[in-house]
């Protein structure tokens, strides 16, 4: 299972400049709603809405098969849903827990 790693933005222009040169490279991904940079093979993302959609910080997001499952598991698990399963776009499913302590880690499916 794969992770990536998703960082929530206020200013995506001066986030993409601050993290290009930060990163020393291009994002593969720029559009409104996701910019995305792969470095060594980890996925690095701005998420532009990530405020709005509950992301209080930085929050690492696991690959899975069906985000809506594993929200259910972490659920009983004793994690309380941030946001639910949602199609983000480009056929990409995502969620955001958090756990006991109150700390957040994501679900996503492509």
């Amino acid at each position: 299972m794969s992770h990536s790693v998703v960082i929530p933005v206020k200013d995506s222009a001066a986030a993409s400049t601050f993290y290009t040169a930060a990163l020393g490279q291009e994002p593969h991904t720029d559009t409104p709603y996701y910019v995305g940079y792969n470095v060594g093979g980890q996925e690095i993302g701005l998420n532009p809405n990530g405020h709005a959609s509950g992301m209080t910080g930085t929050v690492v997001f696991w690959n899975v098969d069906d985000v809506a499952a594993k929200v259910a598991e972490a659920e009983a698990a004793g994690a309380s849903v941030v946001q639910p399963a949602t199609e983000v776009g480009g056929g990409t499913t995502t969620a955001i827990v958090t756990d006991p302590e109150g700390n957040q880690l994501g679900f996503i499916s492509q």
